[in-house]
């Protein structure tokens, strides 16, 4: 069975640093795209990152462009976001997601709808 887990969030002073992993059990990576999104209370889920299989594609929402990096480590199925200068409209709950694109080694999106598998989320609170 597919399974997504996001793991790594907490509470963070502004500026402050986080990394969060998303670990997947039951299949491997390789042929996934995955994307990081967010949803704070109140309002919708939305794209933060995504990164293509072949991690050639990265994608950023400009709110996050610079202070977020996306990587993938396929030997541990895992992909990560490391998330630096953490402002309080970063607090949210992340979940990640993946989508299979066997043939697509460069594609990845940060739409909610092209995605079929989602983790549970984890909670960023960014506060002082």
């Amino acid at each position: 069975q597919l399974q997504l887990v996001e793991s790594g969030g907490g509470l963070v002073q502004p500026g402050g640093s986080l990394r969060l992993s998303c670990a997947a059990s039951g299949f491997t990576l390789d042929y996934y795209a995955i994307g990081w999104f967010r949803q704070a209370p109140g309002k919708e889920r939305e794209g933060v990152s995504c990164i293509s299989r072949t991690g050639g594609r990265i994608n950023y929402a400009d709110s996050v462009k610079g202070r977020f990096t996306i990587s993938r480590d396929n030997a541990r199925n895992t992909v990560n976001l490391q998330m630096e200068s953490l402002k309080p409209e970063d607090t949210a709950v992340y979940y990640c997601a993946a989508v299979s694109v066997m043939f697509a080694r460069n594609w990845c999106s940060m739409m909610t709808n092209d995605f079929g598998s989602w983790g549970q989320g984890t909670q960023v609170t960014v506060s002082s």
